[in-house]
């Protein structure tokens, strides 16, 4: 697919109104509540209420993990949509609600929640042979960050206790710095003999990435697949070793560790991100057209993997 000039977009009437509503979230996650953690514990329920309160209003019923982290009652929110003929068979959507001083957290991970938001009111009116939860973490941001006490961690930790058949985990991580300009995208070092292939990639960040390990390579390969079919945004889809700094370095990685396949829809973050866990991410920074696409695509990529009812 030839890449678009970002400023050339041109969006339906539905793709319009739902840039409309991803900013919406965005302005209201990082510029009317703002920095939210658990040292700043009002913003951080106010997050989490904006949160519940949006997934509700799809009609699903919220329910919550809720769990003491340094003195502080913190909670994971859990919209389930039951599989109607194999409801056992369960897919993961999932972005981290909180941010890090001193950040606002615009794309760093309110782009991401938003996307969750409205993945969920996109298809909580469809009905799908297998099961599909939205859950929105807390706690992914340090100290927490790769620690017993991150929201996903606990999450999947519980999910493998209860034996329960998550076949796929998705994770939205900063899906919303996009830009045309040369060498606005960098990449990670790759050791030989592969370490001249960042030459081989664009450097416009002017496309989205899907990236797993090696063990989820088939369910990334099957999303990004219908991903690519609907989303209608370039796309670069890979799996990489855990070695490579980046592709770990999110909630996914906390499925990685009780066996569950998993991958990550990012923008790539600092890789191309300058305002990355700075004051300057804020939701005016962020290309919503760019992002209305790859919610799109996220929807249905999961919907195809969900399974339409009579297809």
């Amino acid at each position: 697919m030839a890449r678009p000039h970002l400023d050339r977009i041109l969006l339906s009437p539905e793709e319009q109104s739902l840039a409309h509503r991803l900013y919406r979230h965005v302005d209201m996650l990082a510029g009317v509540i703002g920095i939210r953690h658990v040292w700043r514990y009002d913003y951080l329920m106010a997050a989490e209420k904006y949160v519940r309160d949006q997934l509700a209003a799809t009609g699903l019923v919220v329910t919550e993990q809720a769990y003491t982290a340094v003195g502080k009652t913190v909670r994971n929110l859990i919209a389930e949509q039951p599989g109607v003929q194999r409801p056992e068979d369960i897919l993961v959507l999932g972005a981290h609600y909180d941010s890090i001083e001193p950040t606002p957290g615009a794309d760093d991970n309110a782009s991401a929640v938003a996307g969750l938001l409205e993945v969920a009111r996109l298809l909580a009116g469809r009905r799908f042979k297998r099961t599909i939860r939205y859950v929105a973490f807390v706690n992914e941001e340090p100290p927490f960050y790769k620690s017993v006490n991150m929201g996903s961690y606990r999450y999947a930790r519980d999910c493998r206790n209860r034996q329960e058949r998550i076949r796929g985990m998705i994770n939205l991580e900063m899906i919303g710095c996009f830009s045309d300009a040369t060498h606005s995208q960098d990449y990670p070092a790759f050791p030989r003999p592969v370490h001249l292939l960042p030459r081989l990639l664009s450097h416009r960040a002017n496309f989205i990435v899907i990236c797993s390990d090696f063990r989820s390579l088939a369910f990334g390969s099957r999303f990004a697949f219908h991903f690519r079919r609907h989303a209608r945004f370039p796309t670069l889809a890979f799996p990489s070793p855990r070695w490579v700094t980046g592709p770990d370095m999110s909630d996914h990685w906390s499925f990685w560790q009780f066996g569950y396949p998993a991958l990550m829809v990012t923008d790539t973050s600092f890789f191309r991100n300058n305002n990355y866990h700075k004051r300057s991410d804020t939701p005016d920074t962020l290309h919503y057209p760019a992002m209305s696409r790859i919610v799109q695509g996220t929807a249905e990529a999961l919907a195809r993997l969900a399974g339409p009812v009579g297809q």
